[in-house]
């Protein structure tokens, strides 16, 4: 997800933090990854794939990559997967201005039981999509979903969805941003996937199914 007008700022930062000393570059991306899974806009992906670029061009070690893009992920989602532990207590506990309208508790927990039958595999799929991988941590808190099956489902998607971006940035060297190209027209395709698959989902729950219960 990236917010539009970021381009040319982003370009300089990268331009910066590409002469910075290697301890500051792994510390940029271990920020910037972490940033990405507690704020959906910063635009994750692009300084991933400019990361292969650097490795390519000798800036960047591989293990330096790897490691600070695994310490950023981690560390991030765990910060929402702890948030979404609290937030459901919250959102029972407390009285606030349309509380009726925005909790509907019956519809929550139904949506929580869902998840956690199908946990593991929403976890690992929902890294390919910038548009829905930001709840994905927040709502397997929200279910006390087993640290130990969350973290690696997570860090499985996380090795193969960056790892791809890094090998597109590393294999495309200073024509890098062709990456984001890609990530575009992916993000457009899955979305339009995404979306339909939710409505068929709905229009089959709502009408479908009741027609085959009557």
């Amino acid at each position: 997800m990236q917010f539009a007008g970021f381009d040319s700022y982003i370009q300089t930062l990268l331009d910066w933090v590409s002469g910075l000393p290697s301890a500051l570059v792994w510390f940029f991306f271990a920020f910037s990854n972490f940033t990405e899974n507690v704020f959906p806009p910063w635009p994750g992906d692009t300084v991933t794939a400019f990361g292969g670029f650097l490795l390519a061009r000798g800036g960047l070690g591989f293990w330096e990559l790897v490691t600070s893009t695994l310490v950023g992920n981690l560390t991030g989602a765990w910060v929402m997967y702890v948030f979404g532990h609290k937030v459901l207590d919250w959102l029972k506990n407390k009285n606030f201005p349309f509380k009726e309208e925005l909790y509907n508790e019956e519809s929550i927990q139904k949506t929580l039981d869902w998840f956690s039958r199908n946990g593991t595999i929403v976890v690992i799929f929902s890294r390919f999509s910038a548009g829905i991988r930001f709840f994905v941590s927040i709502v397997a808190g929200m279910v006390d979903m087993k640290p130990i099956i969350f973290f690696s489902a997570f860090s499985l998607a996380v090795t193969i969805w960056c790892g791809i971006l890094i090998y597109g940035g590393f294999y495309l060297g200073s024509h890098w941003e062709k990456v984001l190209e890609f990530l575009a027209l992916y993000n457009k395709i899955f979305s339009g996937f995404f979306i339909t698959a939710i409505v068929g989902f709905i229009f089959y729950k709502k009408f479908i199914e009741k027609k085959k219960v009557a």
